[in-house]
């Protein structure tokens, strides 16, 4: 059997954007635009810096893809964090000033609790939890890490990674929990994309179609995904302890919030986490997602 490399399959969902439209798009424009900004310079374990890497890749060499070209669709996504992307070399200057670290970053709401930046702890910038997610790298590594592996697919010019391959990850990374960690997150926001069940036969081989350089294996996996029974509590039970906030925050990329359905399947996952209202409203705050707990 094909190996699965479910850490390229999130770069192609966060590349390609196909999971995250209206108040989701916005929601992964701000998470991956914070996290780029926040990581530019983070070593990887190829040896390069992720900045480096990741403007290398897309540079003035971004390939055509089903959805436009990639510093087209990175652009749009990008733009969640208030950038606008120029065709011909203006991806350069907008991972410039992301990854450059000048892209003005939202502020954590400070209440009583003393939560601080709750956007750089859940991307890992200073959350101390039992995962690797919040070890080196934490989240925003990771998204960083699948970016890179999915910018690479792209390009014509860079050998297509294999599952086996972690150059693109910071170092001190785990392969193996990494890629636990992405099949983790790719269940996430496909669940959150279920909830208003709209999610037919049609829509999902068109969220396939864009999600570029991947196999029949792996379109295989994300199809099996999509036809699983959404079940929020026997979700719940696979996350493993202190991971909850994080597969909060990348479930609300998947959900576009003009529902009653996307609405309950939130507050349904926030209490299975054991999220309370004003920290859940914290995390739609720092992401740019309108709040659900009044």
């Amino acid at each position: 059997m094909d190996a699965i490399d479910t850490i390229k399959i999130l770069g192609s969902l966060l590349g390609s954007g196909s999971l995250s439209k209206g108040s989701g798009g916005n929601v992964l424009g701000n998470l991956l635009g914070s996290a780029l900004s926040g990581g530019g310079n983070q070593q990887t374990q190829g040896g390069g810096a992720l900045g480096d890497i990741l403007g290398g890749l897309i540079g003035g060499n971004a390939q055509s893809t089903s959805g436009g070209g990639m510093a087209d669709l990175l652009g749009g996504l990008l733009g969640g964090a208030g950038q606008q992307s120029q065709s011909g070399g203006g991806m350069g200057d907008l991972l410039g000033s992301l990854l450059g670290g000048q892209q003005q970053q939202q502020q954590a709401p400070q209440n009583s609790g003393g939560m601080g930046d709750l956007l750089g702890s859940l991307l890992g910038g200073g959350s101390q939890n039992s995962s690797g997610l919040g070890g080196a790298g934490g989240l925003g590594g990771l998204l960083g890490g699948a970016l890179t592996k999915y910018a690479q697919s792209q390009n014509a010019d860079v050998s297509n990674p294999t599952p086996d391959k972690c150059d693109h990850l910071p170092m001190g990374v785990d392969q193996k929990e990494a890629t636990d960690q992405a099949t983790l997150i790719i269940r996430a926001m496909i669940n959150a994309a279920k909830s208003d069940g709209n999610i037919d036969k049609q829509e999902q081989e068109k969220v396939i179609s864009k999600l570029g350089d991947i196999s029949q294996a792996e379109a295989d996996f994300v199809r099996a995904e999509f036809n699983a029974p959404l079940d929020v509590h026997d979700f719940i039970r696979t996350i493993p302890r202190g991971m909850e906030q994080q597969v909060y925050a990348v479930s609300l990329m998947a959900i576009d919030l003009d529902t009653n359905k996307e609405a309950h399947y939130l507050a349904e996952l926030a209490q299975g986490l054991g999220i309370e209202h004003s920290l859940a409203n914290n995390i739609h705050d720092q992401l740019g997602a309108p709040k659900i707990f009044s």
